[in-house]
């Protein structure tokens, strides 16, 4: 994430397309304390070639300023309700049978959850069954249903019983092993009331989730002294950023910003909330919720090997089916699991088996051919994009892990809904449109915290200080907020 500079003091590492002594290009790596003086490339040689890695959140969010320390939104619950763990303990063929609910008080989502097991009760403790309301009675072992109708609710402590007046003549269809267990599972289809009677007794209040963020402070610096400053000499270089031309003397304040700029991302993916008790939150820091760690904990989590068969994929989108259900998805993923999706397309093709198809038009044996694909459509639109954070070596690259946890080194593959969701903002007091992800930073009228750079010391044009250094530092504040993290999926191994 390249950021704009401080107004004061004016810094920017620029290389020059001459060679004149500018504040703007200054490198500090040579060594002239040999007494022969060596053959020099001028040019710097980019072995690595591009070796930052920030880009991920700048393709699939945006970056918002905030002027608090504590970010809340609230996102929608289910607008029906649906209980999966309901227990009985009525024989088979009776004409009527009291119900338990005994799904568990869950948030929004957890992982492994298909669909979620509502709360019994709404948001403001009322039961989410009421009278002549009626029902779909499901048996979890798939040996019939039933429809029905609600003919009165108990409530007793935290427990949430109903009876049902079926209305098959034949009864309910199993019998029930007890009330304490999930033998079938309810929804509610509709309701049903005599003439000349009382209407629906009881409202529901919508039942939101709320969901909060802290922001991080990030921060690096480089120093260089000032009589190192006063030796001037020359490199050519390219930067990452694709400026050309040449450095003298602090090429490792150039680099430095690079660093920071990855971290700025990554630390946006990494961060995890410190935990109670923990080293981090004895020394008073607090954390940040990353995409990996709310996907983890708040959305979806394919484990057990990379999805490489039709198959696999209709279970993810099963999945977004009972969620979001968002058109446009893309994957990012490591260069393993893009080869695995390249091979399972092209395992579709006819003559996947017996050689290569070289498809319509003027295409020959001659022509290059392209083993990979972009994406494909399978009920949604699936796009795949390599992610480089995955593949260097120096980060997640090659990190494995057994067994698979959310975010223990095993990465493979990130699935992100493309488009923005609309959800309540409790600062702007109003619902808003938002990325689902995307990055709050600090800022107010006076104070921008969202990539500050300043200079301080007493060489290269600061008078800050007595010590004859250069220092340059960095500093940014900010979070990132996944919203509709149902919607995402992590892919482990």
């Amino acid at each position: 994430m390249a950021g704009n500079l401080a107004a004061n003091p004016t810094w920017s590492l620029q290389p020059s397309a001459q060679r004149v002594p500018l504040e703007t290009n200054y490198i500090t790596n040579f060594d002239f304390l040999n007494q022969y003086l060596p053959d020099t490339y001028e040019k710097e040689f980019e072995r690595y070639g591009n070796r930052t890695l920030s880009s991920f959140l700048r393709m699939v969010g945006a970056e918002m300023p905030s002027n608090s320390d504590l970010i809340k939104w609230a996102e929608q619950g289910r607008l029906h309700i649906k209980y999966v763990e309901v227990g009985t303990a009525a024989a088979a063929a009776a004409n009527t049978a009291t119900f338990q609910i005994n799904d568990p008080a869950i948030g929004a989502n957890p992982v492994g959850t298909v669909i979620t097991g509502s709360n019994p009760f709404d948001a403001q403790g009322s039961p989410g069954l009421r009278v002549g309301q009626t029902v779909v009675i499901s048996q979890n072992d798939g040996s019939g249903e039933n429809k029905g109708i609600i003919t009165a609710v108990d409530v007793g402590g935290n427990i949430l019983q109903f009876d049902v007046a079926f209305y098959e003549a034949g009864g309910l269809v199993t019998a029930g092993t007890g009330l304490g267990n999930a033998d079938v599972t309810v929804f509610i289809y509709g309701s049903e009331f005599e003439k000349g009677t009382a209407g629906m007794q009881g409202s529901l209040e919508s039942d939101d989730y709320i969901f909060e963020n802290k922001p991080i402070i990030l921060k690096d610096t480089y120093l260089v002294n000032g009589s190192d400053m006063a030796q001037i000499g020359w490199v050519e270089i390219t930067t990452e950023d694709g400026a050309t031309g040449y450095l003298w003397y602090l090429k490792s304040e150039h680099e430095t910003r690079l660093r920071f700029d990855d971290y700025l991302e990554t630390a946006m993916i990494e961060a995890v909330p410190a935990e109670a008790g923990s080293g981090a939150a004895t020394a008073g820091l607090l954390g940040s919720e990353g995409v990996f760690h709310a996907v983890g904990t708040r959305g979806n989590l394919w484990s057990g090997g990379n999805p490489d068969a039709l198959a696999d994929f209709d279970a993810v989108i099963d999945r977004l089916d009972k969620q979001g259900a968002i058109e446009e998805n893309v994957i990012f993923v490591n260069r393993q699991y893009g080869f695995d999706i390249d091979d399972m397309l092209a395992a579709q093709n006819s003559y996947g088996a017996g050689g290569t198809s070289y498809g319509l038009f003027d295409n020959d044996e001659e022509m290059a051919l392209n083993l990979g694909f972009t994406g494909f459509r399978r009920g949604y639109d699936f796009y795949k994009s390599d992610w480089k954070y995955l593949n260097d070596p120096t980060m997640r690259g090659g990190l494995t892990s057994t067994p698979a946890v959310a975010g223990s080194g095993a990465i493979t593959g990130l699935l992100v809904p493309a488009g923005s969701t609309s959800v309540y903002d409790q600062v702007l007091g109003k619902n808003a449109k938002r990325p689902f992800l995307h990055v709050r930073y600090r800022a107010s009228e006076t104070e921008d915290r969202r990539y500050k750079t300043w200079i301080t010391g007493s060489a290269g044009g600061a008078a800050t200080t007595d010590i004859d250094e250069m220092r340059v530092n960095f500093l940014s504040e900010r979070c990132v907020c996944v919203m509709g993290a149902n919607n995402f999926v992590l892919f482990e191994e």
